[in-house]
């Protein structure tokens, strides 16, 4: 009897470890995704993915940032003015990607290693240089880059060294800093009589921004500093181009910049910045623009750091270009989506740099990667022109809008324009969080407007 009892229990764990490495090559033979950046279209693909392929475990989704928790980064000019509390609206990386199945690791970029399929993450430190976690590597099955993109000074003299570029929350609350303290020092020193700001490049960064100092300066007004007015705020935005807005079509440019000059923006056109110091601007003619604060929205391009970097094919504002899939020309295991693709279309013109197109590169990036692994054929990202709107803070929304109810584009303005403008941010955190908690989330921006001062002051 006790022979049989043996042989079953010898039989039970046979079994038993036979099923152990059972799960244990499922758990092997798992697709290894990472993204890398976690912006509007990387946030959004790791969302998905997390969803669909972590969830059911059909693959092992990890997303890397250098950062804590992702802002929508046309909202920056918001949080640089105080209009937008970062802490309230920013996403922590480490619970979305707990509540959405994928996984989180904080760090930055240092190489790829294509043979290998295995990225390199730089070490981190903390604010005093210490250590924190050592350099590490991570391995891959499909890697999608998503790091975006940084302001482009053109090697012009001085202006690393003197602007600001809002690239990141963190250049935005220095901008909001230094602005609270021109302002303050304006207050008490009944000598000097304005504040003045240069914000070089008229592109929507450059043209948002000098509104929302306007609406600050009167929201300041209600707090404390009774003596300070938009006649006290002298902005100088300049553009190189013939007109502010360059990417979109003259009437809303014009449009736009009527409401400026109503508002007592200094607008100059046709003029090129060749040098910045710690009292302002210089022009190509000579002309010197003083400025207590300057920032700089002149262009955009990729990291240096993505120069050539894994042997990849890049141009010449450091882009990786792709194929029509988002993948790129030299490895098919590699992805790149936002404003680091470099993405030709049938046309010959290039997907430009902005929000919607890399909301619309994180769902085709999707479908494909979804379809590489069930082997089925891949298709072609396809850019889609829903129009642009441009915010005048609370004064005005200019715009157009391109789709089926009228042929070509429509220009919007006024109120319409400003709820389609929202309604943008609206559907991306629809995309990360779903209907229901975007509700929610709705509602507590409501409350808050009452709970709230309308001005972040501290």
């Amino acid at each position: 009897m006790l022979d049989y009892l043996q042989l079953a229990d010898c039989y039970a764990i046979e079994s038993l470890s036979v099923f152990k490495n059972h799960i244990n090559r499922e758990e092997a033979i798992l697709t290894r995704i990472i993204v890398v950046g976690g912006g509007a279209g990387g946030l959004e693909l790791a969302t998905k993915l997390g969803r669909t392929l972590g969830r059911k475990r059909r693959a092992e989704v990890t997303l890397v940032d250098r950062r804590a928790s992702h802002l929508w980064k046309p909202l920056l000019h918001e949080v640089a003015t105080g209009s937008l509390d970062a802490g309230v609206d920013a996403i922590s990386y480490r619970a979305h990607a707990k509540n959405h199945s994928f996984d989180f690791q904080m760090g930055s970029l240092q190489d790829i290693d294509r043979d290998n399929k295995t990225i390199t993450l730089a070490a981190l430190y903390d604010k005093h240089n210490e250590l924190l976690v050592p350099a590490r590597s991570l391995e891959y099955d499909i890697l999608v880059l998503a790091i975006g993109s940084t302001s482009n000074d053109f090697n012009t003299q001085g202006v690393r060294d003197n602007c600001i570029f809002l690239d990141s929350p963190e250049q935005a609350h220095r901008f909001r800093s230094e602005m609270n303290n021109q302002f303050m020092k304006l207050h008490a020193n009944k000598d000097q009589k304005t504040v003045d700001i240069a914000i070089v490049g008229a592109g929507a960064t450059g043209v948002e921004l000098s509104a929302e100092l306007h609406n600050a300066v009167q929201e300041l007004h209600n707090y404390g500093f009774g003596d300070l007015d938009s006649s006290r705020l002298n902005i100088n935005l300049v553009e190189a181009g013939e007109r502010i807005l360059p990417a979109l079509p003259p009437r809303i440019s014009q449009a736009a910049h009527n409401e400026l000059t109503k508002l007592g923006v200094n607008v100059r056109t046709a003029t090129m910045v060749t040098k910045a110091d710690e009292t302002g601007l210089t022009t190509k003619d000579g002309e010197h623009i003083p400025a207590q604060i300057m920032v700089w929205a002149a262009g955009i391009k990729a990291p240096d750091f993505m120069k050539d970097i894994a042997g990849l094919e890049t141009n010449r504002i450091n882009q990786l270009v792709v194929k029509p899939t988002l993948q790129t020309t030299r490895d098919d295991n590699i992805y790149v989506i936002g404003d680091l693709a470099s993405c030709v279309q049938e046309d010959g013109s290039f997907v430009p740099p902005r929000a919607q197109a890399a909301h619309q590169m994180a769902s085709r990036c999707f479908s494909n990667i979804v379809a590489k692994l069930s082997d089925r054929e891949q298709k072609p990202y396809i850019y889609s022109d829903h129009g642009s709107l441009v915010s005048l803070s609370r004064f005005s929304t200019v715009g157009s809008l391109m789709g089926n109810l009228s042929k070509g584009s429509m220009m919007v303005e006024g109120r319409i324009a400003r709820m389609v403008y929202i309604s943008l941010y609206r559907m991306h955190q629809m995309a990360l969080h779903g209907m229901f908690k975007t509700g929610l989330i709705m509602l507590v921006g409501r409350i808050n407007r009452v709970l709230r001062p309308s001005l972040k002051l501290h």
